[in-house]
């Protein structure tokens, strides 16, 4: 008979579960293997005064590649070669001021093996995460991390699944241990990703994303309400700033103001700026962290936000707008 979809169903999910919970254990038998070995390794990395070099072969190169990522991006200057191509040349990116973190289940993967002469030759201290304490890579090593698994998840035994993900987990303990050693902070990490959402909110000020000069939208007191339009809607924020014979701000007229405006009946020919402007706006300096000024903004519920001097000139503007295309918001 064949099997019916919700049979179907069933072993599939029925086997996740599996997956996922002997996965879960295999981790979580880590944790009692840290101790001193692992304290070590932090050591040497800490101290490394050059890059740490990571490396590893077939799935373990690809876990690999991830650890040295990690690493880069949280304070610990790291790179992955290929063990293949070590031995062809690519061991000379390796210097004796550097650390090599080894990754092998096995300890036996024949190209890690056969450059541990070239890396034992530059007296570099070594680093082997393995599944076998009495394996070739292991007896070598400076220091030996025990990243075995009773078991894969690999009903065959044969893919690497638990042991990999045992692997990258030890990979990542070893990156936040330096992490928090080094004081790293959200700030350092921006800096390693001025690219992603976090970088642009932690990198950005007031004066890499406001308008400046012509765009700024200006008035003096004076300017009949109906040419304060005409320069809001070219200077597209929303708003216009009103400002003294000094550049110095007065008071701001937003498309709200005006709504309330028309609802009084005003004469947009006629009327003088200065008489419906909102005095005393918000305002902030142009080293304002961008994503401080969203809050401030949000807090006060308005929409454009103007930039001053140290002598409350106008130097700059902006608005919700602006921030939301910068990734702010």
């Amino acid at each position: 008979m064949t099997p019916s979809l919700r049979d179907d169903n069933l072993a599939f999910c029925e086997t996740g579960r599996f997956v996922l919970q002997l996965e879960a254990d295999a981790i979580a038998a880590l944790r009692e293997r840290i101790g001193q070995p692992f304290s070590e390794a932090c050591r040497h990395m800490l101290a490394c005064r050059g890059r740490v070099i990571v490396t590893g072969m077939g799935k373990s190169g690809h876990i690999g590649s991830k650890m040295a990522a990690t690493l880069a991006s949280t304070g610990t200057p790291a790179f992955f070669v290929h063990p293949g191509e070590a031995s062809h040349g690519d061991l000379g990116m390796v210097t004796a001021d550097d650390v090599v973190i080894a990754l092998s289940n096995s300890g036996e993967t024949d190209e890690l093996t056969a450059i541990l002469p070239l890396i034992k030759r530059l007296g570099v201290p070594l680093i082997a995460l393995t599944g076998r304490a009495d394996s070739t890579l292991a007896r070598a090593a400076s220091v030996h991390l025990d990243v075995g698994v009773e078991q894969e998840a690999c009903p065959l035994g044969l893919a690497p699944t638990a042991s990999t993900t045992a692997t990258l987990a030890m990979g990542d303990a070893l990156a936040v241990a330096l992490l928090d050693a080094r004081g790293f902070t959200a700030e350092d990490f921006a800096r390693s990703h001025p690219g992603g959402k976090l970088g642009r909110r932690l990198l950005l000020h007031i004066d890499d994303i406001m308008q400046t000069g012509e765009r700024i939208p200006r008035v003096t007191p004076g300017t009949p309400l109906r040419d304060a339009l005409l320069e809001i809607s070219r200077k597209g924020l929303g708003m216009t700033a009103i400002v003294d014979d000094q550049q110095r701000v007065l008071g701001i007229f937003t498309d709200g103001d005006l709504r309330r405006t028309l609802d009084r009946g005003a004469d947009i020919h006629h009327t003088p700026i200065e008489t419906v402007m909102t005095p005393g706006p918000q305002t902030a300096s142009p080293g304002l962290l961008a994503a401080e000024a969203a809050e401030r903004m949000e807090r006060h519920r308005i929409n454009a936000l103007l930039v001053t001097d140290d002598k409350d000139r106008l130097v700059g503007a902006f608005n919700m707008h602006i921030l939301m295309t910068n990734g702010i918001i």
